[in-house]
């Protein structure tokens, strides 16, 4: 038995996704910038988006209608792995056996030095037992 082959989905400009929607063309812009919505198949000149387009910007407005805000939309809308804070790299410093210090990386050269000479002043000072000018409250 021949199946007939459903036809895709008719590629939408934004002005025809804006018409459709009943949504203007800079709510749908920033519906992308906030992450509400993803942005269209294919960018450039030739940008275009797809009936699942439409029925996410459907999504939008009924969620808003139940009271949700956009950023809890936009949360909901995210992969679970997008959801989580992107990972930050951090130094760990052990400038005496009780007092480690943690910096975040990714400074510049030149701060990065000015940090190690701190740290370096600082461990000196514990080893000497000066808390002149360390505030030890």
């Amino acid at each position: 038995m021949l199946g007939l082959a459903v036809p895709p989905d008719p590629p939408l400009t934004l002005t025809e996704l804006a018409q459709r929607s009943n949504t203007a063309a800079r709510t749908i812009r920033f519906y992308i910038a906030r992450g509400l919505l993803d942005g269209p198949v294919r960018a450039g000149r030739g940008a275009y988006y797809t009936n699942a387009h439409l029925k996410r910007i459907e999504e939008i407005r009924g969620l808003q209608a139940k009271g949700l805000m956009l950023a809890e939309i936009a949360v909901r809308h995210r992969a679970p792995e997008a959801r989580l804070a992107a990972p930050e790299a951090w130094s760990k410093y052990t400038v005496s056996p009780d007092v480690q210090v943690m910096v975040r990386d990714g400074a510049s050269p030149w701060r990065q030095r000015l940090i190690r000479t701190a740290l370096t002043e600082l461990m000196e000072r514990l080893q000497q037992g000066d808390t002149n000018g360390v505030d030890g409250n």
